[in-house]
């Protein structure tokens, strides 16, 4: 699970899991005590991210501070790694930018691990991913180390990351809207230009109605909140072992190649079309839907309830106010 982009849980013998059903449906024995695990590195990578996403921040601040939009006329894309650890009184300015993200990666990561402990399902600790440019990370997952016994646990779990990512993302970027600054112009010398979800738009409209989004230059939260909005439009995405293919499975188990497959080659069409990121996504998600099946349930003639389905339903509201063709664009 998780904002890393490739979410699932340990594979489980097929042969098993699909023997012909029975009124008595054999459950797994009773699990052992829980082996503990170390917690170091878990601890560490946060560290390590909270110290890369803090010299992130740094370039944000900064730019928002000179009116401009982050790396415009910086060719090298590290040295806004390079420069903070130089001169680490320049990590200060990162801390809102920091804190935002990281809260918004911890709330989606806690979503999926409580869920898992509610339905006493194995579960590591988050693990955060550092990354040397732009956001300062690759996002977060944990390891699900046993299997999903049922379709409303699969549902819960996978449902309850993106909940919580977004109960938290979506106020924070309204904030940002309204208090950010209005610069016309600041895109003509961005080398990164960031596109604009459909909620940007939307709030655009409540708190500066008549502008275009583009005038609009996010404070450095903001621009946290919007990467917690595209992670999570790529974790609901309904397609293999993201949060979103989670979903789709507890719903329709025998639906769920077919509309991996169909949405995988969906992304491939909006990358030849808009971003090619979504292409690259396409092709990888198609390969890993061919490859690798989405590991049963024990119980999969469990139905789900009316209130899951209603859930299911605001799941998919979510990803449209979170989705854009092309979130980032860069700039000649």
């Amino acid at each position: 699970m998780g904002n890393s982009f490739g979410n699932g849980h340990s594979r489980v013998p097929f042969e098993v899991l699909d023997a012909q059903y029975t009124p008595i449906i054999d459950l797994p024995p009773p699990a052992l005590p829980l082996r503990r695990r170390a917690i170091w590195p878990a601890i560490l990578l946060f560290i390590v991210t909270l110290i890369s996403t803090l010299a992130a921040g740094s370039e944000f601040a900064q730019a928002y501070a000179h009116n401009e939009e982050p790396f415009s006329g910086d060719e090298n894309p590290f040295t806004m790694m390079v420069t903070p650890i130089e001169h680490p009184h320049l990590l200060l300015l990162g801390i809102p930018f920091a804190l935002g993200l990281l809260g918004f990666l911890m709330a989606h990561e806690m979503g999926h691990f409580l869920a898992c402990k509610y339905y006493g399902v194995d579960a590591s600790y988050p693990y955060f991913l550092p990354s040397p440019f732009l956001f300062g990370t690759f996002g977060a997952f944990i390891r699900i180390r046993a299997p999903i016994t049922t379709r409303r646990a699969l549902f819960d779990i996978g449902i309850a990351g993106p909940i919580a990512g977004f109960l938290i993302a979506a106020p924070i970027l309204a904030y940002a809207v309204a208090v950010s600054k209005i610069v016309p112009g600041t895109e003509e010398n961005a080398g990164i230009i960031f596109g604009n979800p459909l909620l940007i738009h939307m709030l655009m409209k409540i708190f500066h109605p008549g502008l275009d989004p583009s005038v609009l230059l996010l404070n450095p939260i903001g621009r946290a909140a919007w990467f917690g909005l595209l992670a999570t439009a790529l974790n609901l995405l309904p397609v293999w072992q993201l949060d979103g293919g989670h979903i789709v499975y507890s719903l329709s188990s025998k639906r769920h190649k077919d509309i991996s497959l169909a949405v995988s080659l969906g992304l491939i069409a909006l990358g030849i079309r808009y971003w090619h990121g979504w292409g690259v996504w396409g092709i990888v998600l198609l390969i890993l839907s061919l490859r690798f099946r989405h590991p049963p349930v024990y119980d999969r003639w469990e139905p789900l309830d009316a209130s899951r389905k209603l859930w299911a339903v605001a799941a998919l509201a979510i990803f449209v106010l979170c989705f854009t063709l092309w979130p980032v664009m860069i700039q000649e």
